[in-house]
């Protein structure tokens, strides 16, 4: 019997992509039983746009967390379904214990793996599964009363590598992400029928941040509003998705939501795993990424979908507890504030500063420009506050908006602009500097780059 190319390579990828996942899953379906509840897994039909013809199961607990209950996408890897990934993962159970909806996409093209690959897929509102997974989205804020302003998406293999580009394809709808053994958006790019890209999964597609960046910017052409944060997963002995995919995810959403490269915190949440966070030191840092010594193609592991759900800022009160009237989170996330936090034109902080008798002298920090990326009609800069030679607690930059500029989105800051005059101070977790300590704060802006004159005070 002759078999084709493509269907040779449909069977690799449903060997390579599902075979690990589908492990794993299996595992942790012993190991995690399903949600002790009256609620159930509930396939809907008829969900709006979906020109690849996608499956959509929803899961609503018995109590969901206010009037208004979030709305996390989990998507499966190769070779899987929706109902697997609700029966061989924790986000069900973490649903009946935090009040959040839980969508359950099913690929149903041979292999069932999604669509990472091709043009449509890329492409804000094309013609492929990215908009399939959004109808769903659409369909439980106007059905189940979800709220639009927390839609998260989580996903393993194939769902790892889809929940990279539904962040790069959909930011207005998503406000974050995680991915367990994904690769970068668009890395997967390809015109081969098989949809696979070889040299992505081996890891050899090595791109700078920038070129990363300009990929999912491209995605969504004008597109200025926030950036939904992104956490990342993978195993170092990973041999289906390389391990450098890691790195190069790291590059790519550091980049998109203009931060550093270099890591704000590194810690071992547990032995062999390492994580680094990008941006900032919180819970719901910008960027958050963990690598796992010794381990395969073969997540999430024990106790990693909480840590997703803890990025998420899902992990509340449970939904018997009244929800609160400020966000559980003490650190807010950079993209998109949660909808109980002040709007930015009331600058904080709520402490007055300490008094004194003999007031403290200004200009105790410096502050300094750095253009990130431009782009026709538009830029991205990140501004370093440095403390002088004194520790300091609270910090103000300064400066003036040129002709045509405004600023878009800002992050790691709170954001005061009154006419072109722009004002930024210091957050809660970013205000206290040792001598020397450096902290930064990032901005989208329409307009032409210039080197504003910045000036710094601390109180």
């Amino acid at each position: 019997m002759r078999v084709s190319l493509a269907s040779f390579k449909r069977h690799r990828i449903r060997a390579l992509l599902g075979a690990g996942a589908a492990a794993v899953v299996t595992a942790a379906a012993l190991a995690f039983a399903p949600p002790a509840s009256a609620a159930t897994l509930t396939e809907i039909t008829n969900f709006g746009t979906n020109p690849t013809n996608l499956r959509m199961h929803l899961y609503v607990p018995d109590r969901v967390s206010g009037p208004r209950p979030a709305i996390l996408v989990a998507v499966h890897y190769c070779t899987g379904s929706g109902p697997a990934f609700f029966s061989g993962t924790q986000f069900a159970s973490l649903a009946d214990q935090f009040g959040f909806i839980v969508i359950y996409p099913s690929a149903t093209r041979s292999g069932s793996c999604f669509d990472v690959s091709t043009a449509s897929a890329l492409t804000h509102n094309g013609n492929s599964d990215p908009v399939g997974i959004v109808s769903m989205v659409r369909w439980v804020i106007n059905n189940r009363n979800g709220d639009a302003n927390r839609v998260y998406v989580t996903g393993a293999s194939s769902g790892g590598m889809m929940t990279n580009v539904l962040l790069g394809d959909y930011p207005d709808i998503f406000k974050a992400g995680a991915a367990f053994m994904g690769v970068p958006f668009a890395c997967f790019r390809t015109d081969d029928p098989s949809m696979w890209n070889n040299a992505c999964a081996n890891g050899q597609i090595i791109r700078t941040p920038l070129e990363w960046g300009n990929l999912v910017r491209n995605a969504f052409p004008g597109y200025t509003g926030a950036r939904p944060r992104m956490q990342v997963f993978h195993g170092e002995q990973d041999t289906t998705l390389r391990f450098p995919n890691f790195g190069e995810e790291i590059k790519q959403w550091t980049n998109v939501l203009g931060v550093s490269q270099t890591p704000s915190l590194t810690d071992t949440p547990q032995a062999g795993w390492t994580r680094t966070r990008y941006g900032g030191t919180g819970t719901m840092a910008p960027v958050e990424a963990i690598r796992i010594a010794n381990v395969g193609h073969s997540l999430p592991l024990s106790g990693q979908a909480m840590m997703a759900i803890q990025f998420f800022g899902l992990n509340g009160p449970p939904p018997t507890t009244p929800p609160p009237t400020t966000p559980p989170p003490t650190t807010p996330p950079p993209t998109t504030p949660p909808p109980t936090t002040p709007p930015p034109t009331t600058p904080p902080p709520t402490t007055p500063p300490p008094t004194t008798t003999t007031p403290p002298p200004t200009g105790a920090c410096s502050a300094t420009y750095r253009l990130v990326n431009p782009w026709p009609g538009g830029f991205q800069a990140e501004v370093t506050v440095r403390a002088g030679s004194s520790a300091i607690n609270g910090w103000t930059v300064r400066w003036t908006l040129s002709s045509g500029q405004s600023i878009t989105q800002l992050w790691n800051g709170a954001l005061t602009v009154s006419g072109t005059a722009v004002t930024v101070r210091n957050l809660s977790y970013n205000g206290s500097l040792p001598a020397n300590g450096t902290t930064t704060f990032g901005f989208t802006a329409n307009g032409t780059s210039t080197n504003p004159a910045l000036t710094c005070t601390s109180p």
